[in-house]
């Protein structure tokens, strides 16, 4: 691996990761990391905004003003870099920002990242040597395209920042306001509103407990087979999935009705890669991102690989886990296996979640799987 160029899209975690990993192989001889907003750190980056940024591109970031970790940070931060010491275990979004800062400034990713550099359109063509890629990107503050040439393409461009709007009947019809959590901020918006939460997440139960410090009512709605074990205050009900819903009625699945004044869906996000060109071969399809190989080679175009698809996972120690994976790929210290290897490997993967009780929407969800994923990768790094 000699003269390799090597883009990565997005500068949250898992791109400053890459980038991190990708600057100290000897072979690689440019790392150009495209970030469409002018802040590095992704989803942990808090704005008041909600809609569209002054460049008319959506608001990536679903941070809202009172989030912490749900994890402690003794298990937040990268295996060669932990987050720096504290008295809090459970740390607000701005101190997690901070030490993404930190360790982008550490190893000197900072001054690789383009910032405000929206990529339009990522395309795959055939080199004199093997596999290129074709990446046109706009500096928005210029208004100026232009297309570069790579040998490698990492995709760390998240998954928390495209709603996800559950198919319910009636929500297009109904006459109160609808909101997804991707634009909610602070509490404040709720005052004197009867709310419908629908979700169960640690976002949904997280905001529903914060919404009833100013809402008379909050109605949490969820089809979880056992009940949160959090002790909710008096002005907090919860009811099972809503069926349907008439005017300003919601009617759930046990034949109740409630008159809400706010349908509030904390529904989780899909998958979103709007500058794939469909000759990338990736598939986004009830939320399953396909053909990946251990859930981030591309395999119809192997130098595409994908970083931070699984999620319910330790998240920065799983992006340093599949970075050093892939780039041990590129380096040749191992071979990644042929397509047809690959396509097989991922059809067993799919048919044992299956059996196991996964839905598709569920492809990429690890929770317990997370050790057998991170052995899956431990094999060659």
């Amino acid at each position: 691996m000699q003269n390799v160029r090597v883009c990565v899209i997005g500068a949250g975690a898992a791109g400053l990761c890459a980038a991190r990993h990708l600057l100290v192989e000897p072979g690689v001889s440019r790392v150009d990391v495209l970030e469409q907003s002018d802040k590095l750190g992704g989803t942990w980056v808090y704005t008041e905004s909600t809609g569209y940024d002054d460049f008319g591109l959506p608001i990536h970031t679903s941070m809202y003003k009172s989030l912490r970790t749900n994890l402690p940070k003794e298990i937040m931060g990268f295996p060669d870099f932990p987050v720096p010491p504290s008295e809090k275990s459970y740390l607000p979004a701005k101190d997690m920002l901070a030490f993404l800062q930190l360790y982008s400034d550490k190893h000197g990713v900072t001054e690789h990242i383009q910032f405000k550099c929206h990529v339009q359109m990522v395309i795959p063509k055939t080199g004199p040597k093997g596999e290129l890629w074709d990446i046109t990107y706009k500096n928005m503050e210029t208004g100026v395209s232009e297309t570069r040439e790579y040998d490698y393409v990492f995709v760390c461009n998240g998954h928390y920042n495209t709603p996800f709007i559950p198919d319910i009947k009636g929500l297009k019809e109904y006459q109160g306001d609808v909101m997804h959590s991707h634009d909610y901020r602070v509490p404040e918006i709720f005052a004197g509103k009867k709310v419908l939460v629908i979700g169960a997440g640690p976002s949904g139960m997280d905001i529903a407990l914060e919404i009833t410090s100013v809402s008379p009512k909050v109605i949490l709605s969820h089809h979880l087979k056992e009940k949160p074990k959090t002790v909710f205050p008096d002005n907090l009900v919860q009811k099972p999935d809503v069926v349907e819903l008439k005017g300003r009625t919601a009617v759930f699945e046990d034949g109740c009705e409630e008159e809400v004044d706010v349908v509030f869906l904390c529904t989780g996000y899909q998958y979103n890669f709007p500058f794939l060109h469909p000759t990338c071969g990736i598939a986004v399809e009830e939320n399953c991102v396909e053909p990946l190989y251990k859930h981030q080679v591309n395999i119809h175009h192997p130098t595409m690989c994908f970083i931070g698809v699984p999620y319910y996972v330790c998240a920065f120690s799983m992006f340093d886990l599949q970075v050093r994976y892939y780039v041990r790929s590129m380096n040749g210290s191992f071979r990644l296996p042929s397509k047809e290897q690959m396509f097989v490997h991922w059809e067993e993967e799919k048919s044992d979640r299956a059996a196991r009780g996964y839905t598709k929407r569920q492809a990429h969800m690890m929770g317990p799987d997370q050790v057998r994923k991170k052995d899956s990768l431990q094999v060659t790094v």
